[in-house]
This record gives C-alpha cells, sequence and structure tokens, in this order.
C-alpha cells in the first residue's frame, strides 16, 4: 500500500506562532492552577454567544452530554417521545436514550440529506412527540428550517437543533443558531471550531433553561453543597477553553480555507459530469462552513473508487455508512421509524475527500487525480 500522502483532516497544519502561545498559556493556568471554570471559560461563553447571537451559551465537558443537557433542561425524560432523523451520527440517538426517552427516526430528503419535513410532519400526527432533534448535518442545514421550526411552535414542541457540525454557517445571512429555542455544539478536535481535546456548549434564549443546564452540567448544585437534585459533572475545563479562544481569533480564516477547498471539489465534479459523482450543496438559504466534501457516488463504484483512494495514498471519510434504524444496537429502544429507505440508500453512497484549514492546491489536485 503506498504510504498516505493526504490525511483525510490534518489537525497538525496550525498558524505560525500557535503552538508558541498555546505552550505560554498552558504555563500560566499551571501557574495560576486554574484548571476548572475561571476566565477562560467565561471568555470562550462570551465569544459563543456572540458569534451565534444567542443571549446564553453555557459550555460542557462534549457535544453528547451538550445534547443531553439541552433534553434534560427541557424536561424530557422517561416515557417521553423525540423525533431524530435516520441519518446522523450516533451520539444524537444515544443521547435520547440516556435522559429515558423513546427515539422515533424520520428518513431524510435526498437533496439536502437532512430530515425530510413532511415526513417529519407525518411522525408527529402518529407519534405525538415532546421534542424534536433537528440535525444541521455536514456544515449546512435543511432547506425547510424555517418551516420546522414554526411548526414547532405552533405546535409547542420543544425543537432542539443539533449544530454539532454547523459552527460559522449562515442562515438567511445570519447565525443558524440565532432563532433556535435551543442547539448544541461539538468542540471536537475534527470540528470547526476544536478543541485540544473534547467540549460541547449549549445556546437558548431563554435564561431558566440556561440556569437549568449550568446546574445539571455542575452535580446538579445550587451552591456548592446544596444541589437541586442530580446532575453530572460535564464541566468544561480550563485548559480546554484556552485551546479554544486562542483557535477562536483564526477561525474566519480557517473558514474561509475549508469553504475554498469545498468550492474547488465541487467545481472539479461539476466539470466532469462524465463520472457520474456529483457534490451535495446546501440550499441558496445557507452559506457554508466547509465542514466536509460530501460525494455521491454510484454505490456499486464505491468500493473500486476507495481503492484508487487508498492505493495512491489519499484518505477519505464514510459520513455515515449506516443509518440509525439500521444500527443493532438501535432496535431494543426505538419506538418506531418513518422511512429510512433514501437514508440507507444514501449511507451507501456517500465518500468524502479530504478537507481540512490549510490544504495545499495540489493535494486538492492529488485528490481529485484518483477519479481521472
Amino acid at each position: 500500500m503506498t504510504a498516505q500522502k493526504v490525511p483525510f483532516i490534518d489537525l497538525k497544519r496550525l498558524e505560525p506562532g500557535l503552538w508558541e502561545q498555546w505552550q505560554e498559556k498552558i504555563k500560566e493556568l499551571f501557574h495560576s492552577a486554574s484548571f476548572i471554570g475561571g476566565k477562560e471559560v467565561e471568555k470562550l461563553e462570551s465569544s459563543i454567544a456572540e458569534d451565534c447571537n444567542s443571549p446564553f451559551a453555557v459550555s460542557c465537558a462534549n457535544g453528547t452530554d451538550a445534547i443531553q443537557l439541552a433534553l434534560r433542561a427541557s424536561g424530557v425524560g422517561k416515557g417521553d417521545t423525540v423525533i431524530l432523523p435516520d441519518y446522523t451520527f450516533w451520539a444524537t440517538f444515544e443521547a435520547i436514550v440516556n435522559v429515558g426517552a423513546d427515539p422515533v427516526t424520520v428518513d431524510i430528503n435526498s437533496s439536502d440529506l437532512q430530515m425530510d419535513f413532511d415526513l417529519f410532519c407525518k411522525a408527529v400526527e402518529t407519534y405525538q412527540p415532546k421534542a424534536v432533534i433537528l440535525v444541521h448535518l455536514y456544515g449546512w442545514g435543511s432547506s425547510r428550517l424555517e418551516e420546522f421550526r414554526l411548526f414547532c411552535e405552533k405546535r409547542g414542541i420543544i425543537l432542539i437543533e443539533d449544530g454539532a457540525q454547523s459552527y460559522g454557517v449562515l442562515y438567511q445571512n445570519q447565525s443558524i443558531y440565532s432563532s433556535a429555542q435551543i442547539s448544541t455544539i461539538s468542540f471536537y478536535p475534527t470540528k470547526i471550531l476544536g478543541a485540544a481535546g473534547d467540549g460541547g456548549a449549549v445556546l437558548t434564549s431563554n435564561q431558566k433553561i440556561a440556569t437549568r443546564i449550568r446546574c445539571l452540567a455542575n452535580h446538579g448544585r445550587k451552591d456548592q453543597y446544596s444541589h437541586d437534585g442530580p446532575g453530572w459533572n460535564s464541566r468544561m475545563d480550563s485548559i480546554q477553553a484556552a485551546y479554544l479562544n486562542l483557535a477562536h481569533e483564526f477561525l474566519p480564516t480557517r473558514i474561509q480555507q475549508r469553504k475554498k477547498a469545498a468550492s474547488f471539489y465541487r467545481n472539479y465534479f461539476k466539470k466532469n459530469a462524465e463520472l457520474g459523482i456529483s457534490c451535495v450543496t446546501p440550499s441558496n438559504h445557507f452559506e457554508e462552513n466547509g465542514y466536509v466534501n460530501l460525494l455521491l457516488v454510484p454505490s456499486a463504484s464505491r468500493p473500486s473508487w476507495i481503492h484508487s483512494l487508498t492505493q495512491e495514498g489519499i484518505g477519505y471519510g464514510l459520513i455515515y455508512p449506516s443509518t440509525i434504524s439500521f444500527q443493532k444496537g438501535a432496535t431494543p429502544y426505538l419506538r418506531g421509524k418513518i422511512g429510512g429507505e433514501i437514508a440507507q440508500e444514501m449511507s451507501q453512497r456517500v465518500l468524502s475527500l479530504p478537507l481540512f484549514p490549510y490544504i495545499l492546491q495540489k493535494e486538492l489536485e492529488q485528490c481529485v487525480s484518483c477519479f481521472i
């Protein structure tokens, strides 16, 4: 096998001077013994709230906890039904199960690979959910996002928007998070704004929910030894917050770099339509963040394309190779499902090429050369 020439993602391509800044910051934190909470966390939460045009931002340990905190703070628990798309990362499903609720999966729309709005409406009528988790997958969101929001508002359904992949996405020229009831962020290292480990946050416009989230993420504390109820330890540590604060300074450039790479792929496969490969693109309502390149290839051809990439030392991703309802681990917990055939078909067709900040033009050309 050829040694890897272009990794699927490279987390070591940092801006000049960032490594030295990070070393100095670590020294500062250790000398002051600032490990949990403090000014770094406060600074990060302030930056997140401003970026996302959200009144309240509460940091936590990871993106999965962010979803569980959003559910619990919204009053979702045992016996409640929660709708989610059948095509997402396992953590979305897992969070519902972990709060004791019953998940119902809904198929996706083949045009943008987001939850199908019409099938969602059918699921609401059939299962009467207390909450819905709408996932903004692949660095954009549903072309019918406004309809989802209005529908849930009119029906009194809690709408939680899983925005793990959508930091920096604009919807109708505003942050995609800005009009959400409650939304979640992941700072996993590969995300648009990535930590040096795990991290997450919950955004909301509701002060009561924000206070509840902060309480739940800190053992249910009211104060040091007074507890309003059981929570758990989901505090973000100061080291992760400090790294994110440093990285945040370079975020506009990193997003610009990602979008440039995404545009290169899109233009290449558009010009070479005879390959039978298409790049999935967001609707005109969105300005994407360049989170990932997403190709749709014929399922029968995907193994040969993967073989070519592997032989040439080009990294690739399959995001995601299976639906939620198709997973063996989901069966005991599913209350029901609406459709799923489109999601399963797409899972056999998706293929992603390397995309990360500061990827070189020659590397992009190496990647597409495998498809000649």
